[in-house]
């Protein structure tokens, strides 16, 4: 055999290993991108409602059975417990991310400048439990945005999160009636809205002159929502959406900027423009989106619970479909997150409370089924992996 044969089957043998290697570096990126996230939900500020012990037992049980690719964690300021618990995680491969609420909820480590309604008056919270008052601040206010960043760096950045998990990220919903909606009114939003477009005393006038005519749709599709009857009102949210949404994505940036993944708790697609959510906005600065499609959740953020509150606050209004919240609703939702070009992990609950989330094992089967039909990464397991049923998460293994 001549030099020139062996020298070919070297360069051959180095063009196999090399596609080899490629190829085995795309399958770990894949794995690494797929599986589940959990959350772990530690109550308030000061007061931590788990041990690292107790957090790290839970999560190797539930690791066992079914692949956890991150752990969403927060917000509580013990520093220890991310540390113990990222040391954990970290061994095992998987990603620790801090849950960091944005507009809401951070009234204990900072103070910030409240959002209002259009006229001024800031709308009634609902408090769903300590630590949890859905109070929300305004989306304009530079100082709350940098408030956010210096909760990070000065009580997490050195406890080794690998990205960040933004929630709050909206105003309030139909759950403070229309003032919810309308809302912020501040002379630093007024004055936003009008680079945008849009005067507020117009849109103050109009809904006062319509009344519950004010929120009156022509219809709704998957791909574009509810579409306005009124054009000062179709005008109003669009704006809003664009108003909260870039001051999220001025977070995000920030944040990413220190090397950390960003995701998002967002409202379910069909919702989202009435709490200032653009998904075209925010998933352009996001890493991963988790659209909160919960079906069987009656407070904050559930689909029927908050569609049920709308009809309540502006019975008057023509044209809002009846949806049930079956699986065929959860699949439009599912298709209408497709376009956007970021990672998408849909928020299913698996946690169990019979007033509030009376999940069963058909109901998360269905989901999670529905989630891989349309072929999405994975799935978030919502809210609180400490306190879901174990049962809930055993039926995941076989999926």
């Amino acid at each position: 055999m001549t030099d020139t044969y062996f020298y070919f089957m070297k360069k051959i043998a180095l063009l196999i290993i090399g596609l080899m290697t490629i190829f085995s570096c795309q399958e770990l990126k894949e794995q690494q991108n797929s599986g589940y996230i959990v959350q772990v939900s530690l109550g308030s500020w000061h007061s931590p409602d788990y041990t690292a012990e107790q957090i790290i037992e839970r999560i190797d049980t539930v690791s066992k059975m079914i692949p956890i690719q991150k752990v969403i964690i927060g917000w509580s300021d013990n520093k220890d417990i991310y540390r113990q618990v990222g040391d954990y995680l970290h061994n095992k491969n998987i990603r620790m991310l801090l849950w960091l609420p944005v507009f809401a909820e951070t009234e204990e480590v900072c103070e910030n400048s409240p959002a209002v309604d259009l006229w001024g008056k800031v709308p009634a919270n609902y408090d769903l439990a300590a630590g949890e008052g859905f109070r929300f601040n305004c989306p304009s206010d530079p100082k709350n945005a940098a408030n956010v960043v210096a909760v990070y760096d000065s009580l997490f950045s050195d406890c080794g999160f690998d990205g960040v998990f933004l929630d709050r990220i909206r105003t309030q919903s139909f759950v403070s009636g229309v003032s919810g909606v309308l809302n912020c009114g501040c002379p630093l939003c007024v004055e936003r809205y009008a680079k945008e477009g849009v005067d507020i005393q117009t849109v103050k006038r109009e809904y006062e002159a319509k009344g519950d005519a004010f929120f009156s749709v022509k219809g709704y599709s998957t791909a574009d929502g509810f579409c306005f009857e009124n054009p000062v009102a179709a005008a109003y949210f669009k704006a809003k959406g664009h108003v909260v949404s870039n001051s999220v994505a001025a977070i995000a940036d920030s944040l990413r900027s220190r090397d950390l993944e960003v995701g998002m708790d967002l409202y379910a697609p069909f919702m989202a423009s009435f709490v200032g959510q653009d998904y075209s906005i925010l998933t352009a600065h996001a890493d991963f989106i988790k659209p909160m499609l919960y079906r069987q959740t009656f407070a904050p953020a559930g689909m029927g619970f908050e569609y049920d509150l709308l009809q309540r606050a502006v019975p008057n209004a023509k044209g809002y479909l009846k949806f049930r919240m079956d699986v065929a609703f959860l699949n439009s939702q599912l298709k209408a997150m497709k376009p956007y070009n970021c990672e998408k992990y849909p928020g299913i609950e698996v946690n169990y409370r019979a007033d509030i989330v009376p999940t069963s094992l058909e109901y998360i089967s269905e989901s999670i089924d529905a989630v891989k039909e349309h072929e999405f990464k994975g799935a978030v397991l919502s809210w609180n992996i400490m306190e879901a049923p174990l049962n809930h998460i055993k039926i995941l293994s076989d999926k």
